[in-house]
């Protein structure tokens, strides 16, 4: 138990940055910001079904980057676009798709923001296992997998659910947020769709963040100074302050807690000897073969995430199985960071427990006509992990 605890301090960083982004994320949401943009995207794409896919990707990959606030979005954004998707017969499993390439790949392939956190980790505990790793260069080969996944849901938009789908639009799913976007802003509504003071604070926020954690290298330290600009300027009530710390530490305190919990074990699978043993018991199965051996590995991986539902998560636990064995398999720097990546992302996209699923059906089943198993999880599976298994063995070899 000594040990456990010692381990949970590991991840003490990233388990803060996540509770001040749920919190940052829910001072966002009260503001009302996430509605007005719903209704400004309805009426600025129309009826182009791919304009509204490639503008939900950007804002999905902006929420791990640029604002983030994680899933935190897609409950609040997607449900007034549903009887928009509807008009254009558009597969939700393609939006399911996008969500999920936006929520995944760029903390995969772009050093920013949760990218900040999960390639610190991957640098750590590599660097921890006796593979030294910069942070700043994870990214560097990373990169490949984000490129795979983007392949991946092209394939998704344009071949896999290309043809329309018939939806029924249910009135009563999202209240005045329909009738906003049948409106367009007309005249019941222009007063509702004009940016006010606290807007523009909480945009400031954001920017603040941004800028003071790329600056710092410390995700907690530019979300805490983002809160200080929203709370300091009152876009958000003072009164409403312990509120929406206790709203985002229910939002994103699930996670932060499971990161807690792998580090502390990822300490005692260490310290108790038994990995070197694991090393040593597969060894004579892969017979020096790095192709084997990282198929072993990816499956490992795959099998970690998919359970417990956090490629964050997994991260320390498969760098104490892996890095050993890719050290005496004679695995580059670049070849094990993209397999320790591949491993620890599979099955987040296609876990039922994953953010990365749970939250676009969260959006997409408003009205009750998207399964989260055949509609998000499956399809998420199907393509991304697919993609990331070839674009690991081909680094591999």
């Amino acid at each position: 138990m000594d040990l456990f605890i010692s381990g949970m301090g590991q991840n003490s960083e990233t388990a803060l940055s996540y509770i001040l982004l749920g919190t940052l994320a829910a001072a966002m949401t009260h503001t009302g910001l996430a509605k007005i943009i719903a209704v400004k995207i309805s009426c600025f794409i129309k009826d182009n079904k791919y304009l509204l896919i490639g503008i939900l990707v950007l804002i999905s990959m902006m929420s791990q980057n640029l604002i983030p606030v994680h899933i935190a979005f897609i409950p609040i954004l997607i449900p007034p676009l549903l009887p928009l998707m509807n008009k254009l017969k558009l597969d939700r499993r393609i939006i399911a798709c996008s969500l999920a390439f936006g929520l995944k790949a760029p903390y995969i392939a772009i050093p920013a923001g949760f990218g900040l956190i999960f390639q610190g980790l991957i640098a750590d505990n590599m660097t921890n296992n006796g593979m030294e790793v910069l942070k700043q260069d994870v990214w560097k080969s990373s990169w490949v997998l984000g490129f795979a996944m983007f392949i991946a849901l092209l394939a998704a938009i344009f071949i896999t659910y290309r043809n329309k789908r018939e939806y029924s639009t249910v009135e009563t799913c999202s209240g005045s947020g329909f009738a906003q976007i049948e409106n367009c802003g007309g005249a019941d509504n222009s007063k509702d769709l004009k940016f006010k003071k606290e807007h523009f604070i909480t945009l400031a926020g954001a920017v603040i963040t941004l800028i003071v954690q790329l600056l710092s290298g410390s995700l907690p330290l530019g979300a805490l100074c983002g809160l200080i600009i929203i709370f300091g300027f009152r876009a958000v009530s003072h009164k409403n302050m312990d509120f929406l710390i206790n709203e985002g530490v229910g939002l994103m305190g699930y996670i932060a807690f499971v990161m807690l919990v792998c580090a502390g074990y990822a300490l005692v699978l260490k310290e108790t000897g038994g990995i070197e043993g694991l090393i040593n018991s597969i060894l004579p199965f892969v017979q020096n073969s790095k192709l084997l051996a990282a198929a072993a590995m990816l499956f490992i991986g795959l099998i970690i995430t998919i359970g417990i539902g956090s490629s964050f998560g997994t991260i320390p636990i498969l760098a104490v199985l892996f890095m050993p064995l890719c050290l005496k398999l004679g695995f580059s720097t670049p070849q094990s960071v993209i397999l320790l990546c591949a491993a620890s992302a599979l099955g987040d996209a296609g876990s039922p427990a994953s953010d990365t699923t749970l939250g676009p059906t969260a959006g997409l089943n408003a009205d009750g006509q998207h399964n989260h198993i055949k509609d998000t999880c499956i399809p998420t599976f199907i393509h991304f992990n697919t993609a990331l298994i070839i674009a690991a063995l081909i680094a591999a070899l």
